[in-house]
């Protein structure tokens, strides 16, 4: 596979770059950004993934996040995938932010005119580790975490749930955790995937976990001051729903931080320790 090198900056004793190839699955060009911090030659460091919210692409982390110094530090590979296809022939919303380009969902769209392109669900679990393996030689492929914002989070809880033999830990910020009881997610789920309701709950953390996934490691921030706590992130349904599967979730409000990149800058770092304590 071909893969683009758009940019490759020095930063925190590592090499921080942005990349581009083209995708099978959403049938566009897609860019992401990595950060590998310098190593021995031959050494294999883990992988951290971070998906990104909704309007957002690979730059709004990579920019604002301030993981670069505790990856170094830790020695952890950070991939920052876009949020959506893109492009001029993939279907959007254009006057609807919170749907279409920039608001994938990470899901595998049913619906059409989605279908062929918002694939995003398989793009990050499958064809995206395959350009990383190919092409990050220090990748250590067998040693993964998942992380995400808002939407991102969403993604992260929802993939790590489904895939708890790949991704050691998961982690959240301001994660959407039952979009099938919020305005955002009935929106993306009802003309993503269509009406039946079944269907999304492979798409929700909340009702994965009540339907039997389970994953030993979680961590979630939540700003008590953000302005989208009550009616689209909820999350106290994913803490009643941990408690009731028993499930051992450390899942944080802190006072005062709204749903911004100042809120997850300030325990980024502290969430990429938390990582790599748990991919050794």
């Amino acid at each position: 596979m071909t893969l683009e090198t758009v940019s490759q900056t020095r930063s925190h004793a590592g090499t921080q770059g942005v990349y581009s190839h083209r995708s099978a699955e959403t049938g566009t060009d897609m860019t992401f950004s990595v950060f590998v911090p310098d190593h021995a030659e031959g050494a294999k460091l883990p992988v951290l993934w971070y998906l990104s919210g909704l309007t957002c692409t690979h730059a709004n982390v990579t920019e604002k996040g301030e993981y670069r110094r505790a990856c170094a530090e830790h020695g952890v590979i950070f991939v920052a995938p876009d949020t959506s296809p893109r492009g001029e022939d993939v279907p959007d919303a254009a006057d609807e932010y919170d749907f279409g380009q920039g608001a994938g969902f990470y899901v595998d769209a049913t619906q059409e005119p989605w279908a062929k392109n918002y694939r995003m669900r398989s793009y990050i679990e499958r064809e995206l580790p395959q350009v990383i393996a190919a092409n990050v030689p220090a990748a250590d492929m067998d040693r993964q975490s998942i992380a995400g914002h808002s939407m991102g989070g969403h993604g992260a809880l929802t993939i790590g749930l489904r895939n708890p033999d790949r991704f050691r830990s998961i982690s959240a910020f301001s994660p959407i955790v039952a979009p099938s009881e919020v305005p955002w997610g009935e929106k993306a789920l009802g003309r993503y995937l269509g009406s039946d309701r079944a269907s999304w709950r492979e798409y929700d953390a909340v009702a994965l976990i009540e339907d039997g996934a389970r994953h030993p490691h979680i961590l979630v921030d939540q700003g008590t001051a953000d302005n989208f706590l009550v009616e689209q992130l909820r999350t106290h349904r994913l803490a009643e729903t941990c408690d009731t599967a028993g499930l051992d979730a450390t899942i944080r409000l802190q006072p005062g931080y709204d749903h911004s990149y100042y809120f997850i800058s300030t325990f980024m770092a502290e969430h990429v320790k938390w990582h790599a304590e748990r991919l050794g």
